[in-house]
């Protein structure tokens, strides 16, 4: 289990917050180019952040990020529909199988297993409940069906799971990286 100061927690928190308000969807211009980082920022606030409350808050930030872009920033609302509450169950399994990794967290390759099978877990069952929802739920398809969604699934999912291994990478190394300089700190106190 990782321990955190509530001050290190703190500054995780607000760095997930900012990294998913930057990089949620095609929502600030600037920012065009940097694919979304919600599942991974709900990951990563389960590995990191022991407050239950977070999860939820993190959920409206993202619906408060949404309805700025689509009233204020011109974004489409396309997705917007009956089948956007199952962002919440989306999110959860994100949220839920971060903190199944942290359980077994460890700076050990031995540990490398659970956080690749935490992540998967979490990552299908966000594409079922997100991809699934808006496709049977949305209202947006004549007649949906499970011979049209496994191959939309097929088709979006790998992209969606190659952005959040992107970012867990890019937050693996991190980690591993502040733990080697609080270790030298450690050692030379």
């Amino acid at each position: 289990m990782l321990s955190l100061t509530s001050r290190q927690q703190l500054a995780i928190g607000i760095a997930l917050a900012l990294l998913m308000a930057l990089t949620r969807g095609h929502h600030w211009a600037a920012m065009h180019s940097l694919p979304d980082a919600s599942w991974a920022v709900f990951f990563l606030a389960g590995v990191y952040l022991r407050a239950f409350w977070i999860a939820p808050a993190l959920m409206l930030g993202a619906a408060l990020v949404d309805y700025a872009a689509i009233t204020w920033g011109g974004v489409s609302g396309f997705c917007v529909s009956p089948a956007y509450w199952f962002l919440i169950p989306t999110y959860a399994a994100l949220f839920l199988a971060g903190r199944a990794y942290a359980c077994h967290h460890r700076l050990s390759w031995a540990a490398l297993p659970w956080l690749l099978g935490s992540a998967l877990a979490g990552a299908v069952l966000a594409e079922l409940f997100s991809s699934g929802g808006f496709y049977f739920f949305s209202g947006r398809f004549a007649e949906p069906g499970l011979g049209e969604f496994i191959p939309r699934l097929v088709r979006y999912f790998p992209h969606m799971l190659s952005t959040m291994a992107t970012y867990l990478g890019l937050a693996a190394v991190i980690h591993v990286a502040v733990a080697g300089l609080r270790g030298e700190a450690q050692r030379a106190g």
